[in-house]
């Protein structure tokens, strides 16, 4: 009889991950990481860093509503 290992069940997501994504800011995280790697300076993605940071402040707004 053979034993075949178990595969490994795809629920150990980053954590971070899982809330941007749940904030809707995941792309927008992405294309902030892409900037920086291709750039090697993160002052030069200051439109990407402000559309991510308007993105989560935005999320942070509607689930403060949301508990009022």
């Amino acid at each position: 009889m053979t034993i075949k290992p178990r595969e490994k069940v795809e629920t150990d997501d980053d954590p971070v991950e899982s809330m941007l994504k749940k904030a809707g800011c995941l792309d927008l995280h992405y294309k902030v990481q892409e900037c920086i790697n291709t750039t090697k300076d993160w002052r030069k993605c200051q439109t990407e860093v402000n559309n991510f940071k308007d993105c989560i402040t935005k999320h942070k707004q509607e689930m403060t509503q949301l508990k009022s």
